[in-house]
C-alpha cells in the first residue's frame, strides 16, 4: 500500500512539474505580434514556431526549463517557460552599408552543390535548423552573385511553408551573421520535388569564405497533418500528428555537420583521441546554389 502511495504521489510531481506552454511573442518597441519565431527548449531537441499572429504552444514542457527564442531582426532572448506568456523581442539595429550597384550581366549559370550518385532519403526531425556548407572556390570570381537556391522536399500538403538562411562563416568556422535582413519565407509543392527559389533581387554575393545554406521546419497549423504509423512490434496502428514538408538528405562524406537546436550551434565532427580519420559520413539537406555573372 505504501508503495503504491509512493508512486501516486511521484505521478502527480511529475504532471504539476510538466505543462502545456502557451504564450505570444511582440516586438518590444511596437507591440506588434512576431510571427515564425524560433522557440527551443534550452539544450533539448524540443520546440515550436510562433504562429502568423505570434501565439506558440509547447506541449508536455517542465515549467522549470528556459526557452530559447530566436528570429532575424531580432536579439535572442532567453525566457523561463514558466514565464512566457507574453515575450517580447527586441529588434536588432542594422548598421546600413553603402549599397554597391555593380554592372550584372546574368549571361551565365552554374548550379554549385550536386551530389553526384545522389541516395535521398527524408527525415522528420523536429524544430531545428540543418544546414549545407558551400566553400568558395576561385572560379567563383566569374560568377559570384547568388541567383536562386533549390530544395529538395517531400510533402503531403500543398504549399507547405519553410523558411531558408544564408549565413555568413564567423571567426570559429560556425554559422554566422546572415546575409539577409528579412525573413525569406517560401511554399514548396505537394509530392517529391526539386523546388527553385530566385534570389536574384536580393543582390547577394557568395562570401570569400564560404557559405551556410540552412533550412528550418516550421512547427505551424498551416502545415500539420496527420499521418498512420504501425507498431512493428504489436501490428497496432496509430495515428501521429507531422509537419510538411520533409526535406530530403543526402548520405555523405564531410568534414563537419552543423545543426541548430536547443537554443544553439552545435557542431558534429570525428572526435576520437588519435584517430587519423577527418572525415564523417553525415545526412546532408539537399540543397543547391545556382550563380551567375
Amino acid at each position: 500500500m505504501r508503495n503504491k502511495i509512493v508512486l501516486l504521489i511521484s505521478t502527480l510531481i511529475s504532471i504539476t512539474m510538466t505543462a502545456q506552454i502557451k504564450g505570444v511573442v511582440k516586438d518590444s518597441l511596437s507591440g506588434v505580434t512576431v510571427p515564425f519565431v524560433n522557440i527551443s527548449v534550452e539544450n533539448e531537441n524540443i520546440g515550436t514556431t510562433s504562429e502568423e499572429d505570434g501565439s506558440f504552444v509547447i506541449h508536455q514542457t517542465e515549467e522549470h526549463k528556459n526557452l530559447i527564442f530566436s528570429a532575424l531582426g531580432y536579439e535572442k532572448k532567453k525566457v523561463n517557460a514558466s514565464k512566457s506568456q507574453v515575450v517580447f523581442l527586441k529588434p536588432t539595429a542594422y548598421e546600413l552599408n553603402e549599397v554597391m550597384i555593380d554592372d550584372r550581366k546574368n549571361t551565365s549559370a552554374v548550379e554549385i552543390g550536386t551530389t553526384k550518385n545522389s541516395i535521398y532519403q527524408a527525415f522528420d526531425n523536429g524544430p531545428r535548423i540543418d544546414t549545407k556548407f558551400f566553400p568558395y572556390l576561385p572560379e567563383y570570381k566569374k560568377t559570384k552573385y547568388i541567383k536562386a537556391v533549390t530544395v529538395e522536399t517531400d510533402s503531403k500538403i500543398e504549399a507547405a511553408l519553410i523558411k531558408l538562411h544564408f549565413y555568413k562563416v564567423d571567426a570559429n568556422g560556425y554559422p554566422g551573421e546572415e546575409l539577409m535582413t528579412k525573413d525569406f519565407l517560401v511554399t514548396v509543392k505537394k509530392g517529391i520535388f526539386k523546388n527553385r527559389f530566385d534570389l536574384s533581387n536580393f543582390n547577394l554575393k557568395i562570401p570569400t569564405k564560404g557559405l551556410f545554406v540552412g533550412f528550418e521546419k516550421l512547427i505551424i497549423e498551416k502545415n500539420k497533418f496527420e499521418k498512420t504509423t504501425t507498431d512493428f512490434k504489436t501490428n497496432i496502428k496509430q495515428s501521429v500528428t507531422s509537419y510538411a514538408p520533409l526535406v530530403l538528405y543526402n548520405y555523405v562524406e564531410r568534414d563537419y555537420l552543423y545543426i541548430y537546436s536547443g537554443g544553439k550551434w552545435s557542431r558534429q565532427t570525428h572526435e576520437e583521441e588519435g584517430s587519423t580519420v577527418h572525415k564523417i559520413m553525415v545526412y546532408e539537406p539537399a540543397i543547391d546554389l545556382i550563380l551567375t555573372n
